[in-house]
Parts: C-alpha cells; sequence; structure tokens
C-alpha cells in the first residue's frame, strides 16, 4: 500500500496494491497491520454505501460530539473528494484538501476525526463506500455550507444538485463554538 501524505497532517490518500488478470483484479480494501503500520491505528465501526447521480454534492458533514473518522473510496465512478479541518485550535483550521477518488485508480482517503468531509460526483453515477470510527448519532449530526468563502473550495460542480440539509447548511463562522471539535496536540 503506497501512503501519500497530504497538506493536512493526518489526512492521507491510500493507494491498495491492485492484482489484476484476464479475470478482473482484486485489492485489500482494509488490513489493519499495514494500516497500524501507516499510522491509522482505529476501529472501524459502521460501513456504509451511497448512490448519487452526477452533480450531487453531499457535504460538508462531520459528527460532533462522537466524532468519526472515515475511511472512504469509491466503488463505481469518479468523485472529488474534500476533507476541511475544523477543529478549534489546529494550526491548519479552515484548510482543506482534495483528491479524486475512482473505481479505476481504486484510491481511498483516510479523513481522521474533527474534520468535515464533502464529495462531488463527476461521473454518470458513483457508489461510495464509507467505513467510520463511531456510529451515526442524529443528535450529533453537523454539517458547514459546502461553498462557505472562509475555505474557497474549488468543487468542479457550477450547480451541484443539495439535499435540503445541505442547501441549509451554516457558514464556519455561524457554527457555535461547542459545535466544533477541539484541536488536541
Amino acid at each position: 500500500m503506497n501512503v501519500i501524505q497530504t497538506a493536512l497532517p493526518g489526512v492521507v490518500i491510500l493507494e491498495p496494491k491492485v492484482f489484476g488478470d484476464s479475470r478482473g483484479w482484486f485489492y485489500e480494501s482494509y488490513h489493519q497491520p499495514r494500516f497500524v503500520e501507516a499510522g491509522i491505528d482505529v476501529n472501524l465501526r459502521q460501513s456504509n454505501v451511497s448512490c448519487s447521480a452526477r452533480g450531487v454534492l453531499r457535504g460538508l458533514h462531520y459528527q460532533w460530539p462522537r466524532p468519526q473518522g472515515k475511511l472512504v473510496s469509491v466503488l463505481v465512478g469518479e468523485v472529488y473528494d474534500v476533507a476541511v479541518d475544523i477543529r478549534q485550535g489546529s494550526p491548519t483550521f479552515g484548510r482543506w484538501v482534495s483528491a479524486m477518488l475512482t473505481a479505476q485508480n481504486h484510491r481511498q482517503m483516510w479523513i481522521p476525526e474533527g474534520f468535515a468531509h464533502g464529495f462531488a460526483v463527476v461521473s454518470d453515477e458513483a457508489i461510495f463506500s464509507y467505513h467510520c470510527t463511531e456510529v451515526y448519532d442524529p443528535a450529533a449530526d453537523a454539517s458547514i455550507r459546502y461553498d462557505d468563502a472562509a475555505f474557497g473550495i474549488d468543487w468542479p460542480v457550477s450547480e451541484p444538485l443539495l439535499s435540503e440539509k445541505d442547501a441549509r447548511a451554516p457558514l464556519l463562522a455561524d457554527v457555535p463554538p461547542e459545535r466544533l471539535p477541539i484541536f488536541q496536540a
């Protein structure tokens, strides 16, 4: 597995070793000892799959309290995946990184607890996989506007298809401090 560090400490892109022949291909999407070796020593507690059409933008989502770290990948199609540091007191607060995750490149992104996450679908359809370190808690569910100027994310879709929740998400400046994660060095 190739581990690619990003500009946000803790957020990494993972490229699994893919074994293929005329029958198709195989790769390990999760191998605990290798992930621990890469600095990702977590307990995955919930797994989700979503299907979205071209132009759908989901995010920016996070959970607080009871934050979720997420190991994300694309099973079908292509997405532009984004992680944003929203941890109060973090030296990289408000900064973001992105990666193209596709069924062809088999890349995964590890997004630690305390980061907001979102993605935009750039193929006709995308089936997206999330492995989370915490179970979903509706009382802790939170989001921030995908187009908040405080981030300046360069999304590849000009008129995204949004859920009602994402369309009415607050700007970062309007989120009460007690609803944001806290950086722990």
